[in-house]
């Protein structure tokens, strides 16, 4: 065994030693009684507190440290598992494509930071449990990130790099009796580092599972199960390869649901397959998992069990077809998100409650599938896609991203890794070795990805070549050759990132050599996935078009509390950490924190249900776009409201066979007293899952009818005007409303004797920017909107014999009074708009904003108008399309009902402060007081909004803490907003069917009245 340099780990070729081979992630117990108790009497946890000394660098560590008479009790602690920078040392570094250490220090592909490289120095202190002793004793460090040696009572131990794999060493021959010491380096970065440049927060630390385990004489190391099924999937071989460590005897059974299926004992060999024929199996998919029960009993050469292996076993074939990736015979859509894993607590290492909760999400909203970027995770996921149903592509831990994006341009190479270096070889291909052989025996594992982002060449080449040779039963990922085709067949599909729906379609009309994914798309920054239809509606189109992953699942964000001792989401940036990307680490359809669903989630569910429920009045049409289920597995519920009340409900048997389509006549009446109403046909599950009770909804389809009556004239209460020099007035009996020339607008709207509005209403043409919109530069080629939305006037800059400028224009007929108010913008050209206010008696004040185009300024963010009211009034009630907020183009996955929030729950959590909370097809809203006492408006399918801030005021904050106090309830009511867009956040903009169309004279009405 040769000594630990540190020079050592500045070589690439450097990244293991004396390190155990990699193997299978699976479970062993010593008895059966063992094993259905969970009783591990061969693992003992080395989790808890552990002895720590940090370090800025290598040369502020302290010398001898590991050596057996140094001794580290006086040390301070520190837990493990845990990032150190969770733990109060260091600090979290969020960076996306650039280098950490770039601009810091001059460092060159394979060297790494000398100057600020942290090192974290563990020790713990252990005994050898009576049940392990005697055999031969292993540790295994589950995560350490990045670089990490060891030593065992001053000993040294072996080295390993690769983050996110186990590193596994034997420790038997430096173990001695009674107390041991265990003592550790683990270095920030190392020259493997240059393959780990995620979209992710840079930690370190030994920040997954520690503990030793034992093994019997008689043990198997590694296994390998894969199922066979043949072309009618009625017949199935179950194989097994086995590595032992001594000659025995071994017996397999084969169970379902406790009733045992098949059985096989046999000799113990290494390398030998043992077959076990099934008839009629159950079939693993994500809509149906079923799974088996594997037990492996192992026994030595007189038959005595030495230890028992339990292993869950699902049979499917997935495999390609005529250039088409197919399941069980079938074409596969992946419905997928991109997961990393993150918690807002602990960094990347995450809780199982926290897993859990994520995959039951995933579930309940349609999410069929998970690629792990950008790395392998730990291994409790891999289990639980098995049981819960989602499918993976596992990806190997690699991303050079810094290293090679702007060669498109240079097309020098020197920089890039791997690219064709050899240097690089070995650490990459044990890496794609390790990710194999821990987790190959997972049935939700589809497709093996090579990594992410790092180009292409023939080191990238020769991992997916090694993933073929290692598993022909699975397919080879690798997005990156889209940027350099040198080695096409690297990946077995076509993968893209925020390629367009069109462009996507412009691809495959040359070219359906392959199937095509995205392995990234719809980028979930902030308010965002507008326009996600066109993609998931390809898939219905397009047969080599397969499907998608979200980018991404989570908010990266971390708990932080602000100068005033109030918690937040933390984002890049806020640790004082430089380079960072900032709030580029928010791209998540949950929210960091909690993991409660965003907005966004309502408009995935819909897209990714597979049933679709076309309806009209009398009929539905049943689309059926699962590939095992029938409908007939689900409830089928019909329900006819009005304006939000129940008026029927009807049960509806629909038996639509997988990938079929019927029309079945609905169980209700057409309702025929004057009205709207909405029919919705609802598919919801008939009994418990694992990730959702009986009832829930998984796809829903709706329809909206009138039934016309003839309109009477409305008798309207009498009212009187009072005119004066410098105002007008309307009083009613309940009200009155006082109109000023001088200001400019409505200055005064009493009901009830109370007074409601707090601000003029003024024209609005702004909306606050999302980070889409940022992205795309919508603020500077918009800014003339927001000029025009602040500064607007009713009077002329170079004045005028009026003192408001332009005389505001009164027409008074018995049934009503009407004052319209001209605004000059700022604008270059300068434009104008009028705002009209028709007086009812009964209170109710018909508006309505006009502008004719001035063609060199184009359309606007928003057309509509805004108003403030006092805070009090917090109740907000619409009917309209929701319960989430809604755009023109995100509004699919939405009901029209009647819903009442808080105008505080309007305000979407995004790290950064945006554009939120608006409702479209909204046909009447109120915004009361705790009484219901407030103001309502109404309108033809108007778009809504009441937040308790300004845009301008939504906009000046990068954190929610900087919003200012909430004095006010901010109204805008508007014909429309331009939709969110969400192809990406740094150019893609928003789709010009959801543009406002301004080629003619544009008009927005609608009516407020108090109640």
């Amino acid at each position: 065994m040769s000594e630990f340099h540190y020079e050592k780990v500045k070589d690439p070729t450097y990244f293991s030693e004396n390190r155990v081979a990699a193997h299978s992630d699976h479970r062993y117990f010593t008895s059966l009684a063992a094993m259905e108790q969970e009783k591990e009497e061969l693992r003992y946890s080395l989790n808890g507190l552990w002895k720590f000394h940090y370090a800025k660098n290598y040369r502020s560590t302290i010398p001898g440290f590991e050596k057996e008479d140094y001794c580290c009790k006086v040390w301070g602690d520190i837990r493990v598992p845990a990032h150190i920078q969770m733990e109060g040392y260091d600090k979290p570094q969020y960076a996306n494509v650039q280098y950490p250490w770039e601009g810091r220090e001059e460092v060159k592909p394979g060297e790494i930071p000398e100057e600020f490289n942290p090192v974290a120095s563990y020790v713990k202190y252990f005994e050898v449990p009576s049940s392990m002793k005697g055999k031969k004793i292993f540790v295994s460090f589950q995560g350490a990130e990045s670089g990490l040696a060891l030593w065992l009572n001053g000993k040294f131990v072996g080295y390993s790099e690769d983050s996110f794999t186990p590193s596994e060493f034997e420790l038997t021959p430096y173990l001695k009796e009674g107390e041991n010491k265990l003592a550790a380096q683990v270095f920030k970065w190392t020259s493997g580092s240059w393959c780990e440049d995620q979209d992710f927060f840079r930690f370190s630390g030994i920040y997954r599972d520690v503990y030793l385990y034992a093994i019997p004489e008689v043990h198997v190391e590694d296994l390998t199960i894969r199922t066979f099924l043949d072309d009618t999937f009625t017949k199935a071989d179950l194989t097994v390869e086995l590595k032992a460590t001594a000659a025995g005897k071994v017996r397999f059974t084969l169970s379902r649901e406790g009733k045992e299926e098949a059985t096989l004992e046999d000799a113990l060999e290494s390398g030998k397959a043992y077959v076990m024929k099934m008839e009629n199996p159950l079939l693993w998919s994500a809509e149906e998992p079923h799974l088996y029960d594997l037990l492996i009993e192992v026994m030595d050469t007189e038959g005595k069990i030495t230890e028992v292996i339990p292993q869950r076993v699902g049979f499917r074939r997935f495999e390609m077809k005529d250039s088409i990736m197919t399941l069980n015979g079938k074409r596969i859509v992946f419905k997928g998100v991109n997961r990393h894993e993150f918690s807002s607590r602990t960094g990347r290492n995450v809780s199982r409650e926290e897993l859990i909760k994520d995959l039951t999400t995933m579930k309940r909203n349609n999410i069929n599938a998970i690629r792990t970027c950008h790395y392998p995770d730990a291994v409790g996921i891999y289990e639980l896609c098995d049981e819960f149903g989602i499918y993976m592509i596992a990806e190997n831990n690699m991303e050079t991203h810094g290293s090679w994006d702007t060669v498109g341009e240079s097309k020098d190479y020197t920089g890039v890794v791997p690219d064709n270096k050899p240097e690089w070889e070995g650490l990459l291909m044990d890496r794609i070795n390790s990710t194999y052989q821990r987790d190959k025996n997972h049935p939700a594992i589809l497709i093996w990805s090579c990594g992410n982002e790092s180009f292409g060449g023939e080191v990238i080449y020769k991992m997916s070549e090694l993933f073929r040779k290692l598993d022909p039963t699975r397919l080879v990922h690798y997005e990156g050759v889209f940027n350099d085709r040198r080695f096409n067949d690297t990946s077995d599909m076509e993968s893209q990132m925020y390629t367009s729906a069109e462009d996507i379609k412009k691809f495959l009309e040359n070219d359906r050599s392959k199937p095509f994914i995205c392995c990234e798309y719809t980028h979930a920054m902030g308010n965002s996935c507008g326009g996600m239809h066109k993609y998931t509606d390809l898939t219905d189109t397009e047969p080599s078009y397969q499907g998608g992953f979200i980018w991404d699942y989570i908010d990266q964000s971390i708990y932080k509390k602000d100068r005033y001792g109030k918690e937040f989401q933390a984002y890049g940036g806020d640790f004082g950490e430089r380079p960072t990307d900032y709030n580029f680490s928010g791209n998540g359809i949950v929210y960091g924190g909690e993991r409660d669903e965003s907005p966004k989630m309502q408009e995935v569910k819909f897209n990714y249900q597979n049933i679709s429920a076309v309806v009209d009045k009398k009929n539905v049409r049943v689309i059926n776009k699962n590939l095992f289920v029938n409908t007939d597995s689900f409830d089928c519920v019909v329900t006819v409201e009005k304006e939000g009340k129940l008026l029927e409900k009807k049960a509806l048997e629909a038996h639509v066979a997988p990938l079929s389509e019927e029309t079945y006549e609905l169980p209700v009446k057409e309702q025929t007293l004057p009205g709207e109403y909405v029919i919705t046909v609802s598919f919801r599950l008939k009994e418990d899952t694992i990730w959702a009770e009986r009832g829930h909804e998984v796809a829903f389809g709706q329809a909206v009818y009138t039934a016309e009556a003839k309109e009477e004239p409305k008798k309207q209460p009498k009212f009187r005007v009072v005119r004066s020099l410098h105002d007008f007035g309307v009083k009613g009996e309940n009200f009155d409303v006082l109109f000023s020339y001088l200001n400019g607008g409505l200055v005064s709207y009493r009901y009830g004797g109370v007074e409601m509005i707090e601000m003029i209403p003024k024209p609005n043409f702004w909306r606050a920017p999302t980070d889409n919109d940022c992205g795309n530069l919508m603020p500077m080629r918009y800014a003339q909107w927001k000029i025009a939305s602040l500064y607007l006037s009713h009077k002329y800059p170079t004045g005028g014999h009026y003192p408001g400028g332009k005389a505001p224009k009164i027409e008074v007929t018995e049934d009503w009074a009407e004052i319209t108010f001209t605004y000059v913008m700022p604008t270059t050209p300068a434009a104008e708009c009028e705002l009209t206010y028709r007086v009812f008696g009964d209170g109710s004040i018909q508006t309505t904003l006009s502008y004719d185009p001035v063609k060199e300024l184009g359309d606007m963010p928003e057309f509509g108008v805004m108003f403030k009211f006092n805070a009090d009034y917090d109740h907000v009630a619409w009917y309209g399309m929701g319960p989430s907020e809604t755009y023109v183009d995100r509004m699919r996955g939405a009901k029209l009902g009647v819903y009442k929030n808080l105008v505080a729950d309007n305000m979407a959590k995004y790290l950064v402060p945006q554009e939120c909370g608006n409702k479209v097809g909204v046909r009447w809203a109120t915004v009361t007081d705790r009484r219901g006492r407030g103001m309502e408006f109404t309108g033809d399918g108007m778009e809504f909004s009441a937040l308790p801030y300004t845009p301008h005021e939504v906009e000046n904050a990068m954190h929610p803490y900087e919003l200012p106090e909430v004095h006010y309830t901010v109204v805008r009511v508007s014909k429309q907003q331009m939709g969110i867009g969400g192809d990406d956040s740094w150019g893609a903009k928003t789709h010009p069917e959801y543009l406002l169309d301004t080629s003619e004279k544009m008009t927005f009405t609608f009516t407020f009245k108090g109640i």
